[in-house]
């Protein structure tokens, strides 16, 4: 079968001009197209924004592709359908972020800025493109500069400030913003088509999010009420965020240049303009929050699968030792994981308990999971519909999350200026338009400029202030517990504190038709989920012969709205002095991330979420009974607050020598959810990197450019795991040729350094293709015939079930997907090294509980990894590399090539494969406050 990217997307069908040829003829376009073009609303003008105090000397620099401009008229719209025309600033930083790949190597902090924009405060007066009052307010100004179109804020009031910021997103994002809106509340298909795709979307966060619109408000006025000033400031703002969205509606509607997917998607008619834009209201932000946090913020799950791997390795080895190689792969505090905070503090968290209480384990063979979907009519009947249901229940109910993101800093005792340097970013995915929007905001109690998700940009929440910037990675840690609940009466009660309690029916019902944009035939269907006070009920087991529901509960969970005060300190230069603010502010951020921060004197980090306290003896690796003696210390089901772990217990450091994260293990026995946090995880590729540099000193904003871009071209089993396998080949001498033919092809990529990089810039050719091929095609060989032998096919497929195998650029069958750019966070590198590694004699620490290739013995272990790599070698290009609806088959730099996956009618084309963040900052103060 052909690998087929992700089609999470709500525009697939609309991507080239065959799919419009129906509805109109390329005449007949520039007909219409003349009718529709409509004046801008920037007014061109001379004048320059207010510079406010910038203290990064010209040293700060961010980047976000594909361009600033996320929203189009139905004319740029078919323009870019019919001609590839594009847009002003859709994707004028597309080309300066592919072109780092090819020109990182000749990289200086002169050039820095021919890949990246120049994130200084204000515009130069000769760089201004525009500048608007909008809605004709005389306290705020938006000026965009001519480079990026990037808007800058200014604000004489608080209201007026906050004002323009919600107009300039509704210009630049109004579509993706209402997408996601609809997304949140699981409303997709009513509002943006009924393709299979957008089934599978609102599904996979619906079922984790299934709140009313009552749930919503209250979400916005406990965060208001638990907050003091600073809770009445949000509302405040929001209030005049909202209202600025709303008069862009207003004024895009009557003067007819609002997005054009309105109109293709049946909202609007392009010629009597009939059809409403709805206003946004204060809940629709907290719906967008809700797909962040589940999306980058929402450690832990998985309870369940983890409880059915469990008793399938004690099926085979029995209790003691089953636990016990479950325990190895598992890999909850490896002492040979990469760390964030690497000086030896230990920061102990859901740990393995000496004796578990409570645990839950389902009856084996009784685990069912709960259906979401009901009363399927029409399309929504079809077989790709279920598999997309199907997909998303897998996504939302694992463990493996989407955990992107990397940071590179360094103090300044290190560096050639004696000032910190960094290199940052989230790691968000690539969209068309894209998630986040770049953008500075000055006003009364803000100063800041950077990224924000479209929706939810009334503060920046990755970027820089005055003297100082912060970013993000996603931590992962476990914030999510699966409870065993007791059923009574019927599958719809349950026991609660020894009362028999109905579950709480939650349902939405989502009716589709054929629009121009989406011609899947009329379909319908309901979501309904059943909520317990322990969460929504996810699966259905026996435990000890009783019925139960498991349900799950994590700690963000109708707390969406939470975090906008830790935002907010963070944009306020009167909050944020230093590291302690800065760990201060994050600490009001109840997501799971890692927080990074540098001035020009200090840097600092800090991991945030709401950490519950478990009860003494609860593992939260599996799921437990639902008893109050296994409830979160302090829980009020009624709030779903609880006792959180102080923030002296999160790791946190300041003036680490270097701190680097790519979703590794935060600090020593601080446990994650993700599982094969081991000996060789992606985070090493920094960390061997700007260790080496760290270590020579002088470190420069060119060098640890440089550091990453390497790293985000370096194919992490190349490096760290293909020379452990061929010592193990290369322990006799290879007699077959074909074998080593392979050998010689994987030793010199290794040599050459293990780059999945071009011949030169533009040639679409892999250098090492040959090597690259043959180790696509050889890992999932090695790792079955490795380890199904000894572990038993029903283990093996569990474990898998656990961590997939691979995530290599091109593996389609990985938790992100093809085309998607991060690559290489979740797979069996550390199991395969530490396993060879223990099969050559090496000391390993904490291996695995026995050995498995050739069932431990070099020689046997030599003729499986042969037999595999002869298997791999005769592989043709066109089988490793099927083809998908965007390549063809055999075409390896395709394969691995990034899509802006298209989330509204306007699209581009692919660029070469970087494992690197999306938005990125690369920071360097040469003064402070």
């Amino acid at each position: 079968m052909p690998r087929r990217a992700p089609r999470n997307v709500l525009f697939d069908k609309l991507r080239t001009p065959r799919r419009l040829t129906g509805f109109l003829k390329t005449a007949s376009i520039c007909v219409l197209v003349a009718a529709l073009l409509s004046p801008l609303t920037h007014a061109t003008a001379a004048q320059a924004a207010v510079t406010s105090d910038d203290y990064c000397g010209g040293q700060c620099s961010d980047i976000l592709p594909p361009g600033e401009n996320g929203n189009a008229t139905l004319a740029q719209i078919l323009l870019n359908q019919a001609f590839g025309t594009q847009p002003a600033h859709a994707e004028d930083q597309l080309g300066p972020y592919a072109g780092l790949a090819t020109g990182y190597r000749g990289l200086t902090d002169a050039k820095i800025n021919t890949f990246f924009n120049d994130a200084s405060f204000g515009v130069p007066s000769d760089q201004v493109a525009s500048t608007e009052k909008p809605a004709g307010r005389g306290d705020v100004t938006i000026v965009r500069d001519k480079k990026t179109g990037v808007p800058h804020i200014t604000g004489t009031t608080r209201y007026g400030t906050e004002f323009g910021a919600g107009y300039a997103a509704a210009e630049d994002r109004l579509w993706l913003m209402d997408v996601f809106r609809h997304v949140g509340r699981g409303q997709l298909t009513g509002f943006a088509g009924g393709a299979a795709a957008n089934q599978g979307l609102e599904q996979q966060f619906y079922r984790n999010a299934p709140y009313t619109e009552a749930d919503l408000q209250a979400q916005i006025d406990n965060a208001v009420a638990r907050n003091g000033d600073r809770g009445q400031q949000a509302l405040a703002d929001a209030d005049a965020y909202l209202a600025g969205i709303n008069s862009y509606i207003d004024a895009s509607d009557s003067g007819r240049y609002f997005p054009g997917e309105y109109v293709l998607t049946g909202h609007k008619d392009s010629i009597t303009n009939a059809g409403t834009i709805e206003h946004f209201k204060i809940t629709d932000l907290v719906a967008l929050a809700s797909v962040v946090g589940s999306l980058f913020g929402s450690g832990g799950g998985g309870e369940v699968n983890n409880a059915l791997s469990l008793i399938a390795a004690q099926s085979k080895y029995g209790v003691e030792q089953g636990t016990r190689v479950w325990e190895s792969f598992r890999m909850r505090n490896d002492a040979e994981a990469a760390l964030t905070v690497h000086d030896g503090t230990s920061f102990p968290y859901a740990g393995r308990p000496a004796d578990p209480k409570g645990r839950a384990l389902p009856d084996a063979g009784t685990v069912t999971e709960e259906p979401l979907v009901y009363d399927r009519t029409g399309s929504a009947a079809t077989a790709s519909a279920k598999s997309a249901s199907g997909a998303a229940a897998r996504t939302s109910l694992s463990s493996a999350r989407r955990g992107m993101s990397n940071a590179l800093v360094v103090s300044g005792k290190y560096t050639a200026s004696g000032h910190p340097v960094t290199v940052f970013g989230p790691q968000t995915g690539y969209f068309a338009p894209q998630l986040l929007l770049l953008q500075e905001i000055q006003g009364p109690g803000i100063s800041a400029r950077g990224a924000s998700f479209a929706g939810l940009s009334m503060y920046v929440e990755l970027g820089r202030g005055q003297d100082y910037s912060w970013s993000a990675t996603t931590s992962g840690q476990d914030i999510i517990d699966t409870y065993a609940v007791e059923l009574c009466q019927d599958d719809h009660h349950y026991l609660f504190h020894g009362t028999c309690t109905a579950m709480d029916q939650v349902e939405r019902k989502n009716s589709w038709k054929p629009t121009v944009a989406d011609g899947t035939a009329a379909g319908s269907y309901t979501m309904r989920v059943w909520r317990t006070k322990y969460g929504p009920v996810q699966y259905r087991a026996t435990v000890g012969g009783k019925k139960v529901a498991y349900t799950t509960l994590r700690s963000s969970y109708l707390h969406e709205a939470d975090s906008i005060i830790g935002f907010q300190m963070l944009n306020d230069p009167g909050y944020v002095k230093g590291p302690k603010e800065f760990q201060s502010a994050a600490q009001h951020i109840n997501f799971t991330f890692n927080w990074f921060y540098a001035d020009a004197q200090h840097t600092a980090y800090y991991n945030s979420g709401d950490n519950p306290v478990r009860a003494s003896g609860v593992d939260a690796e599996f799921p437990v009974l639902a008893e109050s003696a296994y409830e979160w210390r302090g829980w009020d089901p009624a709030t779903n607050t609880a006792d959180y772990t102080p923030a002296s217990a999160h790791p946190n450091s300041a003036d680490q020598d270097y701190y680097v994260s790519w979703n590794n293990k935060q600090a020593k026995d601080y446990t994650t959810a993700s599982w094969g946090d081991g000996s060789v995880h992606r985070g090493d590729l920094l960390d061997d990197r700007v260790a080496k540099l760290v270590a020579a000193g002088g470190v420069t904003r060119t060098q640890l450019v440089q550091a990453m871009a390497d790293a985000a071209l370096t194919d992490l089993r190349a490096e760290d795991v293909l020379p452990k396998l061929l010592r193990v080949i290369n322990s006799s001498p290879v007699t077959d040729s074909t074998a080593a033919a392979a050998v010689s092809r994987l030793q010199a990529w290794v040599t050459a350094g293990a780059k999945r990089t071009e011949t030169s810039a533009g040639s679409r050719k892999y250098a090492d293709a040959d090597a690259v091929r043959i180790l696509d095609a050889w890992w999932p060989l090695l790792v079955k015939a490795e380890f199904e032998p000894g572990l038993g096919g029903d283990l093996y497929t569990a474990f898998t079930g656990n961590l997939p195998v691979d995530e290599a650029p091109s593996a389609g069958h990985g938790p992100t997907g093809s085309h998607a750019g991060s690559s290489f966070q979740y797979g069996w590198w550390s199991y395969v090294d530490k396993d060879i590694r223990a099969v050559l004699g090496e000391s390993v620490r904490d291996g695995l509980a026995q050995k498995y290739c050739g069932g431990g013995g070099l020689g046997a272990c030599r003729d499986v990894l042969i037999a595999t790599l002869k298997e791999a070698a005769g592989k043709t290009a066109a089988q490793v590399y099927p083809g998908d609806d965007q390549c063809s088959a055999g075409d390896q730099w395709c394969a691995d090539s990034i899509s802006q996956r298209p989330l509204g009618g306007v699209k581009h084309g692919s660029i070469g494969w970087q494992n690197r963040p999306t938005y990125q900052q690369v920071v360097e103060y040469t003064s402070h406050r």
